[in-house]
């Protein structure tokens, strides 16, 4: 009598694994949140800090009211369940058409929509316990419950970036646990359907969700493009999430334009003038380079350049992100643009984090390093523009050897720029700053680091389009509201540098 008794009933064994699904989707809001801010707003530290922050104090505001939740629990329960379904599925959707087309109301809607899914969330599991009280003795009723929600949580962590935005997109994705929150929901309307009150208004609810939530999953790419078409001036010919950024390729008068979360990379139409400021002036003053290395620069954009060079015997791309490699290795409209480099038998793709990897003891030395990192919108990339990393560099850069860094704009974040400059100068490198015009940008700076004095070339290689010898020197002069401001070093113990970037750029994008 008493082993029946203390065996555990189908209708609690249904609710600890309703525990499971209701952290998963729980977890993937909150992830979504963070990432599509971090996407939109840059910065993911301070995105994710934010939006988690607030997830979990409306968390609490939920456990809180949930004292309020009396008489007909599973009813309580279950409608919860479809409004968490409803508004936590379709909030990646939700805040990517309104970035595009509302954009000032995407802040306010970001933290609105975090703090209701967090608040039902806070109310989920303390109803699903004081249902369970019925029959769970508490020490173990608090241990299993917890143990799920925590189990439910691991899961949606580890299969976020490595499975669900990769394959599915956010939108997708949003979408397919918002119609599992729906499901959690059916199934309590069967488990408790002697209870309910209104049996048939519940199940007309929840195939009203469902059926709305099926259909934002089959349509999430349409949504994706109505969002995305808005965003971008031109036509949007491939778009991809990959682990670690949103991939867009646009097409237009101006031809192909690479964005990455949102911020444009290059342009087709003035590419080259960018390409050939970043790599010449460095490959051309260092006289016979045989060993390069390009950290970032996964178009392939870059190594065009540098394999104009007869000297050159190998160049070692390392790229973090593999899709990106792929990407500009294999379609043939990009292979064009740049000229089939990254299947040059001289080239080999690494996909690794460069701060990582220049910590390997076995690299060597390199006669040029090209630095084409993204600007530093947050910490992640900061990390690549701190002194620490720059001393790392120095240890691979031959004695003869350049690297050139890619350094932002002088005239809109002016005081960003010297940063570089200074931060360069700060592991025991010399520092030459100078800037070039490209239209799709305005004006551009670059930094030459190097342990002995650069010189401008004498001769550039035949056929560039902006670049030559006579006009080269000129790069190096900084009119009044360009010239060299104080600034501060740039560690990684304070990241100044994703501060100012963020101050200085705000005044234009506000």
């Amino acid at each position: 009598m008493s082993a029946r008794a203390d065996a555990p009933r189908a209708t609690d064994v249904a609710l600890l694994a309703s525990v499971f699904v209701i952290a998963a989707c729980g977890l993937l809001y909150e992830l979504a949140a963070g990432a599509l801010a971090s996407y939109l707003l840059g910065d993911s530290v301070l995105q994710f800090s934010t939006i988690i922050g607030t997830y979990l104090f409306a968390m609490g505001i939920g456990s809180w009211l949930s004292r309020y939740f009396e008489r007909q629990l599973p009813a309580h329960f279950l409608r919860i369940e479809l409004l968490v379904a409803l508004v936590g599925g379709a909030l990646p959707a939700t805040l990517f058409i309104v970035n595009a087309h509302v954009p000032g109301a995407f802040r306010v809607l970001l933290y609105a929509m975090v703090l209701l899914v967090g608040t039902l969330v806070g109310l989920e599991i303390p109803l699903v316990m004081r249902i369970l009280k019925r029959n769970v003795r508490l020490q173990d009723l608090v241990s299993q419950v917890l143990t799920f929600d925590y189990l439910g949580a691991l899961a949606v962590s580890l299969a976020f970036p490595l499975l669900l935005v990769p394959q599915l997109g956010l939108v997708r994705t949003g979408f397919l646990f918002g119609f599992m929150n729906a499901a959690v929901a059916v199934w309590a309307l069967w488990l408790f359907r002697h209870e309910l009150r209104r049996v048939r208004a519940h199940a007309l609810a929840c195939a009203a969700v469902l059926a709305a939530l099926l259909a934002g999953l089959i349509g999430a790419d349409q949504l994706t493009r109505f969002a995305e078409d808005k965003f971008y001036a031109d036509r949007i010919v491939f778009s991809e999430a990959s682990p670690y950024q949103r991939i867009v390729l646009t097409q237009g008068r101006g031809g192909v334009r690479l964005y990455l979360n949102g911020n444009l990379q290059f342009a087709e139409s003035d590419e080259y003038r960018y390409h050939e400021a970043l790599v010449h002036p460095a490959m051309a003053a260092h006289g016979g380079p045989r060993r390069v290395a390009v950290l970032g620069g996964g178009d392939g954009m870059a190594v065009r350049e540098i394999l104009k060079y007869p000297s050159v015997q190998s160049v070692t791309l390392v790229e973090l992100d593999p899709a990106m490699t792929q990407l500009f290795a294999t379609n043939p409209q990009l292979v064009r643009l740049n000229g089939g480099a990254l299947q040059d038998a001289r080239v080999q793709v690494v996909n690794d984090d460069a701060f990582q990897w220049l910590q390997r003891p076995d690299l060597g030395f390199f006669d040029v390093i090209v630095v084409d990192f993204p600007d530093p919108t947050h910490f992640a990339i900061g990390k690549l523009y701190t002194d620490s990393f720059y001393a790392l560099l120095r240890q691979h850069l031959a004695a003869s050897g350049y690297a050139v860094v890619q350094t932002t704009s002088p005239l809109v974040a002016r005081k960003s720029f010297w940063t570089v400059a200074a931060t360069i100068e700060a592991v025991g490198l010399q520092a030459v700053p100078y800037h070039a015009h490209v239209p799709s940008f305005g004006e551009w700076g670059y930094v030459i680091a190097s342990q002995r004095p650069w010189q401008p070339p004498q001769s550039l290689p035949p056929g560039l389009r902006f670049l030559d010898a006579a006009s080269l020197p000129l790069l190096l002069q900084f009119p009044r509201d360009m010239a060299r401001v104080p600034a501060e070093v740039n560690r990684l113990s304070n990241q100044v540098l994703v501060h100012t970037y963020e101050q200085e750029w705000g005044r234009v994008h506000p």
